[in-house]
């Protein structure tokens, strides 16, 4: 079988400004998510931009490893979408140019998005989850009272609980408190209060709260006593060593071990436990999802080839419900792997050759010219809308 290069090349080159745009897009949409987050750390806790900026830059490997297969099998099936309602793919097959003979094409460009990926997974994606866990303390600690939320029960700090009804950030004051204090052994204290002011000091981790117009409510354990005060002001220092402590980064998960690491938890564990093969699902997919650039790219041929009569909204549906296909697969992986009903690499590569075999066969078809009806899809849609 003789290659085209003119025909290949001309084909990769058509494929790279739709992969552009998907991985624009798709991270984009990802990134929405985080917004609403994002402008309440800038409003409420005056956050600067570039804190901001590296937050999001250390969450970017995290959606690239799986937005860029998506974007892979997007481009491909996009372009020979657009190439079939063209009428370029019967141009390419009268000057004796078959589909065979663009799979080169095809496969250099699923194996540039393979080693993206990979680099991702296996570098970017250990230095982002350490570098985001690492800013995250330094903002905390620099910033005690982010974790403060109204309308929520906050046991961060040791031996108080902390309840308030609304939190005024940019005053630094407080509404409706109540507060339950088990520091003492021999004694509980409630203090409940209209209002209050806070005050933190991140260098010697104290958090001051100043309450006004409340009461205290002190219960003796030993006597079985209740004593109830009331007070114009009163303070309470709490001690935020707890709630550092809780925020402090600890000792590496699965996802932030580099492959070396990984390799030599996996190794010397001591049992096959759910740490163990959690492990080892973190270790093969760090392969299995790079490699399903491939099999959906190789997917996306036969469907794109077919599909003459679809609009480009449906190759857009239809690659988006065929990567939800293999999420879903990959989820059942993780689930059942971690559970040990069978092992992680079979979890981890059920997807990929899956989805390969199904491409294969479906390109057979298309070589062969045998129709896989894939354009009864737009006119099954079109009927159920009317």
């Amino acid at each position: 079988m003789k290659i085209n290069s003119i025909a290949n090349r001309y084909l990769f080159s058509e494929m790279v400004g739709p992969f552009a745009v998907n991985v624009f897009f798709f991270t984009f949409i990802f990134l929405l998510t985080e917004i609403l987050e994002i402008t309440n750390m800038i409003v409420n806790y005056k956050i600067g931009l570039l804190t901001i900026f590296w937050l999001l830059a250390y969450s970017m490997p995290y959606f690239l490893v799986f937005v860029v297969p998506m974007s892979v099998m997007m481009a491909v099936l996009l372009t020979f979408l657009r190439m079939s309602g063209d009428h370029e793919i019967i141009a390419l097959k009268s000057c004796g140019i078959g589909i065979y003979q663009l799979l080169p094409a095809v496969v250099g460009f699923c194996l540039v998005g393979t080693l993206m990926t990979g680099f991702m997974i296996i570098y970017g994606l250990p230095w982002g989850k350490l570098s985001l866990k690492r800013m995250t303390l330094e903002v905390a600690r620099s910033n005690i009272d982010i974790g403060l939320k109204e309308r929520t029960f906050n046991d961060n700090f040791e031996g108080v609980m902390l309840y308030v009804n609304k939190v005024d950030l940019q005053n630094k004051e407080l509404i409706d408190v109540f507060i339950h204090d088990e520091r003492s052994a021999e004694t509980g204290i409630t203090i409940i209060a209209p209002r209050g002011k806070m005050t933190t000091d991140p260098d010697q981790l104290k958090f001051h709260l100043q309450l006004y117009d409340g009461a205290i409510n002190q219960v003796s354990l030993e006597d079985q006593a209740v004593n109830s005060t009331r007070f114009e002001t009163y303070n309470l220092n709490i001690d935020l060593q707890q709630a550092a402590l809780r925020q402090d980064p600890g000792p590496k998960d699965e996802k932030e071990m580099s492959l070396t690491e990984l390799n030599r938890y996996i190794q010397t564990r001591p049992e096959k436990d759910k740490d163990y093969y959690n492990a080892l699902l973190e270790f093969h997919k760090k392969f299995s999802i790079p490699f399903a650039c491939i099999s959906l790219g190789i997917l996306a041929v036969p469907l794109g080839v077919q599909s003459r009569s679809a609009r480009t909204s449906f190759g857009l549906g239809l690659g988006l419900f065929l990567f939800l296909l293999y999420y879903l697969m990959l989820s059942a992986g993780l689930v059942f792997g971690e559970a040990g009903v069978y092992p992680p690499v079979i979890g981890m590569w059920a997807p990929n050759i899956v989805t390969g075999i199904i491409g294969v066969y479906l390109l057979v078809r298309t070589v062969k010219g045998r129709s896989i009806y894939i354009d009864l899809l737009p006119r099954l849609f079109r009927s159920l809308r009317k």
